[in-house]
């Protein structure tokens, strides 16, 4: 796919084949959140990618709507440690990092979808983090059970002209 093709094929998958990722695909996957922009060029983050199933439907647990991750091929866990700065920088490197990863999944094809996460101990245990560290967000990751990513020439988003101000309100 082109980057418009990826951007606009991505969509949220929470139902998944039985597909493994490749490693090839996998590695991208992580490259495209490694190389994504940060403020100041901290890096705040790290992950942890998860493959094992018995694992996968444990760690679908830490929030309500993580549901997904348990029939996800493959789950990334964004992990930061405690913030160098007051604000939510963090928050928005971590943004650019899930979100460049998504879209280089989509342009393989792989789908994906992202989640909260509510219980940190339980995450903390499962990923063995250390305890000055937080599993910000999840992505789950698979191939879509129901259809394959394509471009969405009408995605259910609110009008171009209601969302985008030129120059003022």
């Amino acid at each position: 796919m082109q980057t418009w093709e990826a951007i606009t094929a991505r969509r949220n998958v929470r139902s998944f084949t039985d597909q493994p990722v490749s490693s090839e695909d996998l590695h991208r996957i992580l490259e495209a959140g490694r190389r994504s922009p940060s403020s100041r060029n901290l890096q705040p983050w790290d992950f942890v990618v998860v493959t094992d199933r018995a694992q996968l439907q444990e760690l679908s647990t830490v929030w309500v709507g993580a549901g997904h991750v348990a029939g996800a091929a493959t789950a990334i866990a964004l992990v930061i440690g405690p913030a160098e700065e007051p604000g939510h920088r963090d928050e928005f490197d971590l943004g650019q990092a899930t979100m460049a990863m998504m879209v280089t999944a989509a342009d393989a094809g792989i789908g994906s979808a992202h989640s909260a996460v509510g219980d940190q101990d339980l995450a903390r245990r499962l990923l063995g983090l250390p305890a000055d560290r937080t599993c910000a967000y999840l992505i789950s990751l698979g191939y879509p059970a129901d259809r394959p990513l394509a471009p969405i020439s009408r995605p259910n988003r609110r009008p171009f002209d209601e969302v985008v101000h030129w120059g003022h309100w």
